[in-house]
């Protein structure tokens, strides 16, 4: 019984020092990661293909939050997949004509 004892006491001891150690650990840093959470208007157009009065559409509106940094917009990654979701609509399948739309 005093090994089991001894055992635990020493596991207790070992995830303290794990603990310890992770809380004084710091995050490591992302170097690129800006560019992945923004992009700018003209990857926009090209990645939904829509002009440009479309995405200035999508702005006015509301619809598509932005920054604007000396007239040049930029837009988050997450904005936009966000503005896909909230449109995205399923259109039933029609198996009596051809399985067509």
């Amino acid at each position: 019984m005093t090994e089991i004892t001894i055992m635990f006491e020493t596991l207790l001891r070992e995830i303290e020092i794990v603990k310890t150690y992770l809380a004084n650990a710091k995050a490591p840093e992302e170097p690129d990661s800006f560019d992945k959470v923004w992009i700018d208007g003209q990857d926009v157009m090209l990645s939904l293909h829509i002009s440009k009065r479309t995405l200035q559409s999508l702005r006015d509106n509301g619809l598509l939050p932005y920054s604007r940094i000396q007239g040049k917009f930029y837009y988050k990654k997450s904005d936009i997949e966000n503005l896909l979701v909230k449109n995205y609509r399923s259109t039933p399948f029609d198996l009596k004509n051809n399985g067509t739309y």
